[in-house]
């Protein structure tokens, strides 16, 4: 909780910052919001698990703070959904589904170029706090589930990934995002196996106030 009041405190600080830097009135500071689809999955270092990618939402506020004539940061806070889905068998034969739903809120600090006026690649680091953990299983055979409580308390508050991602605004409004977040650092506290990482792609819909 005291790194999530940190990060929140360091977003909030940078947002401050870009409301009192000046900038040119054909590049004015702007401030927006948007929101989107997770595609997710949880990774390993010797390859990826016999998995599915699990949907989720991300949604949120950012700040666009030009620093030259093509270059801009880009901090954000977004509520963000991670996890996986994977299916299996019994001895029996019955046929299982399994999820794990990891919800974060995550800020995003995207360096930004601008290839043509409307359109934007972008690279930056990505700080996740952890809300909460939880796993759920269904069996698809009578329909019957089963969730977990939150079980936060078995993985790292704390989630550090790297960002790669495009846009393009159709106005100088409305645009489309898409990104995708690898993972760094080992989602479990006491993992003495391979690390296991987040990592998703993200498609949405930006709106700056203007």
């Amino acid at each position: 909780m005291k790194k999530l009041i940190l990060g929140l405190a360091v977003t909030a600080s940078s947002l401050a910052f870009a409301q009192q830097t000046p900038t040119s009135s054909s590049n004015p500071v702007t401030f927006g919001v948007k929101g989107g689809m997770n595609v997710s999955s949880l990774s390993k270092d010797e390859g990826l698990d016999d998995q599915k990618s699990k949907i989720g939402f991300n949604a949120g506020v950012f700040a666009n703070i030009p620093i030259a004539e093509s270059f801009s940061v880009q901090p954000e806070v977004l509520y963000s959904q991670y996890g996986e889905k994977s299916e299996f068998k019994d001895l029996f034969g019955n046929k299982f589904s399994a999820s794990t739903k990891l919800d974060y809120v995550t800020v995003p600090v995207m360096f930004q170029y601008n290839l043509i006026p409307n359109l934007f690649v972008e690279a930056g680091p990505e700080f996740g706090f952890m809300v909460s953990a939880k796993n759920k299983l269904k069996n698809e055979s009578n329909g019957n589930s089963t969730t977990s409580d939150n079980y936060k308390d078995q993985l790292k508050t704390f989630n550090f990934g790297v960002g790669l991602g495009a846009g393009y605004y159709f106005t100088p409004n409305l645009g489309i995002t898409a990104r995708y977040v690898a993972g760094v650092t080992d989602i479990f506290k006491d993992n003495s196996g391979d690390a296991v990482r987040n990592n998703t792609f993200q498609v949405g819909l930006a709106y700056k106030f203007k």
